[in-house]
């Protein structure tokens, strides 16, 4: 019988990361608050900002506290993938509800 591939496993960071990745997140939620209560300084722009600011946060939850960064290339893929169709499907709506 035929062994497969031996499984290549990438290092995952410390704890020390995860609390700067803490902190990180800690200040992106203040400045959104900050940026909310501020609503009148930034007009227009505030929305964009804040979409800005939730995806900076997304993306360094998904990539280290669901450990994506460290997942194989197919399972980011698969992940990216339905992101891009669950973001067509709310588009569509939104278009199709002219919201």
């Amino acid at each position: 019988m035929q062994q497969g591939q031996p499984v290549v496993e990438r290092a995952h960071p410390g704890p020390v990361t995860y609390v700067k990745i803490a902190v990180i997140l800690a200040i992106v939620t203040i400045i959104e608050v900050a940026t909310y209560y501020l609503e009148s300084f930034f007009g227009a722009a505030l929305v964009p900002i804040l979409l800005v600011l939730s995806a900076a946060k997304f993306v360094l939850v998904v990539g280290f506290y669901m450990h994506l960064k460290f997942d194989a290339p197919l399972l980011r893929g698969m992940f990216a993938w339905g992101m891009t169709v669950a973001i067509g499907i709310t588009l569509a709506m939104l278009a199709l509800y002219k919201l």
